[in-house]
């Protein structure tokens, strides 16, 4: 084992997200420059530590960025947003279940804390272009198999991208939702930090 792979190995997982990027990055195409620029959330093949296992989803929080690991030590990286304050949501999950066009319920919390505003949806809102949900979400699921009642998701306001805003779910661009969704089988882990 050399020096790098002995530094790796005593690396902790939760270390990760001051890693992700600590990698050398290939130089970008002039047209990812470009876009990059444009729009630092937009999906972007990046470098990151090479012991995230391939296919799952590391997301940092902080730094409202998702990871889906496509091959070792390389990743698409999307802009989210994320929960707001003590919303925020972090640990290890599973994605159990994928919809297309979901339905929305706001959860118990969410119409104690602002009943104006989620009340009205308590017995549910019909997925379509005007859910909160966007057109894909990935639901994630604890290590017993309950609802964490977080999901990955598109959204109605993809300004938000990049914010902490949202009741502890992870808010996507709904192009780069649909994207993730057709890549993620249900099963894939999720960390995040």
């Amino acid at each position: 084992m050399n020096r790098r792979q002995m530094l790796m190995a005593a690396l902790p997982l939760v270390a990760a997200p001051t890693l992700v990027m600590a990698q050398a990055q290939p130089a970008p195409k002039p047209a990812a420059k470009a876009e990059a620029r444009r729009d630092p959330y937009a999906p972007t093949e990046v470098a990151i530590r090479p012991d995230f296992e391939v296919g799952s989803i590391v997301v940092v929080s902080k730094d409202f960025f998702l990871y889906h690991v496509v091959a070792p030590g390389r990743a698409i990286r999307y802009g989210v947003a994320v929960g707001k304050d003590e919303l925020v949501w972090k640990g290890r999950a599973t994605v159990g279940r994928k919809t297309e066009w979901p339905s929305w319920t706001p959860t118990p919390a969410m119409i104690k804390r602002k009943p104006a505003q989620y009340g009205k949806w308590a017995d549910g809102m019909p997925g379509g272009p005007t859910n909160p949900l966007g057109a894909r979400a990935l639901y994630l699921y604890d290590a017993k198999g309950n609802d964490t009642a977080i999901r990955i998701h598109g959204t109605t306001e993809p300004g938000s991208i990049g914010r902490a805003v949202s009741n502890g779910c992870l808010r996507m661009r709904n192009e780069a939702v649909m994207d993730l969704y057709e890549q993620i089988p249900v099963g894939t882990p999720v960390y995040v930090y």
